[in-house]
């Protein structure tokens, strides 16, 4: 393991702000430091439009913010989920992704702002992600959306519930994404993995952070149990759509989205592996510190301008 070197001056940096261990601090204390790390994209991005709307949703208005690309109508669509450990994380923390998303693949992006916790628990965020991902189909040719071509992605908590829609759609007989992006998601409550052993502490995402998140979202082990908060419980992963799996190798949540492409692969689900070395959890949304976040966008775009009927296999 070597860490790289922007990775390394990053960790240094944020050692020296001698931060609050998130675990220790209060959601709204979580969310005033996400919001104020914000870097704005000084990059002039090639999108047609961004507006902002709401969604009906289960506990009511679901904002969300809608970026057009250059591609011609109707456009491919991606319904992004934001991390932030269901805690934190809104519409603006990810604006500079979902601009970047939607500058490289020319698609339209759609950024969800569903309710977090500990205000609203599990299955609060879950429901809302597969609410907007049903309004999105439902309204797609007023969207000027392919209807056939709607992916979902998300990194982290998003990832989450990104795989979580999935299963939902599948079982609930909805309309099912094109495609799935999970970007080092999270996918089982344990947290008990050998890679939260080697990266338990030092490296931005602890794993006593982690299992402080879980205990805002979902404090109860009956609802941790559940496949739409731990989706690697589900009972079987056929008939899901082709994934791409994005992992870090220096996070604590690495084995377990590379074990949840595993029981895709076994599930017959094309699926894509990517493991990232030297890049430790979070660097995706950071495309102003890493370079090799732009990389990523780029791979992802690859794998959303893949025609529907491709075979991918694990790398």
């Amino acid at each position: 393991m070597l860490l790289h070197p922007q990775v390394a001056q990053f960790l240094e940096l944020w050692k020296a702000s001698a931060a609050k261990p998130m675990e220790h601090s209060s959601p709204l204390e979580i969310r005033a430091n996400m919001c104020a790390g914000i870097v704005q994209d000084t990059v002039a991005r090639n999108i047609s439009s961004i507006n902002d709307q709401q969604t009906p949703g289960p506990g009511g208005e679901i904002p969300i913010r809608i970026y057009r690309g250059s591609a011609a109508c109707p456009q491919s669509a991606v319904v992004f989920l934001h991390g932030g450990g269901w805690v934190a994380g809104n519409i603006q923390t990810h604006d500079v992704l979902c601009r970047a998303l939607t500058e490289i693949t020319g698609q339209c992006v759609i950024s969800v702002d569903y309710r977090l916790a500990p205000e609203h628990r599990f299955p609060a965020a879950a429901e809302d992600a597969y609410a907007v991902t049903q309004w999105v189909h439902e309204h797609a040719v007023a969207l000027r959306i392919d209807p056939k071509s709607i992916a979902i992605a998300g990194d982290s908590a998003g990832g989450n519930l990104a795989a979580v829609v999935t299963l939902m759609a599948r079982e609930r007989q909805g309309h099912l994404p094109s495609r799935q992006v999970l970007i080092y998601p999270v996918i089982d409550a344990a947290c008990v993995t050998p890679s939260f052993e080697q990266f338990a502490q030092g490296y931005l995402l602890t794993r006593s952070a982690m299992q402080w998140f879980w205990q805002q979202y979902a404090p109860q082990q009956i609802d941790r149990d559940h496949p739409y908060a731990s989706p690697c419980r589900a009972t079987h992963f056929s008939g899901l759509p082709p994934a791409l799996i994005i992992t870090a190798e220096c996070d604590v949540l690495r084995d377990e989205g590379e074990r949840y492409s595993e029981k895709l692969l076994s599930a017959g689900v094309p699926t894509t592996l990517v493991r990232v070395d030297g890049m430790i959890h979070g660097f995706v949304h950071r495309v102003a510190v890493f370079d090799e976040s732009m990389r990523i966008i780029h791979r992802i775009a690859e794998f959303l301008r893949i025609d529907r009927n491709s075979v991918l296999i694990k790398t």
